[in-house]
């Protein structure tokens, strides 16, 4: 298991999608200049650098469990909700509508990519 883990963590990734996951993290926080309107509306607190980090680690995973050498943009989709959820805090606003994190991560995935 460590070794596999060691070979996960050695994986490349394209620099693309890293600077797409970088983005999408950075539009789970309201204060961020390109935030969309629901973020701004129903987050309080959006996900921190870890996530981005997070979702890249489990996308490699996803890839080399499917025996590919690299980590493409469905692997990202496929691990945002399990990584992401937690770290997105929804205000009270969200809670009266009954918007959960995992609808901000969905509307979010529609413009990933």
């Amino acid at each position: 298991m460590l070794r596999f883990q060691k070979l996960i963590r050695r994986m490349p990734v394209a620099d693309d999608i890293i600077e797409k996951v970088i983005r999408l993290v950075s539009l789970t926080r309201p204060s961020h200049a390109g935030a969309p309107q629901n973020v701004k509306n129903y987050v309080s607190w959006g996900a921190g650098p870890r996530a981005s980090q997070y979702l890249i680690l489990g996308a490699k995973a996803v890839a080399a469990l499917d025996g590919r050498y690299s980590p493409n943009l469905d692997d990202i989709r496929s691990i945002a909700r399990p990584v992401l959820r937690h770290r997105i805090i929804t205000n009270f606003a969200a809670e009266a509508e009954g918007i959960k994190a995992d609808d901000i991560i969905s509307e979010l995935l529609t413009d990933f990519g």
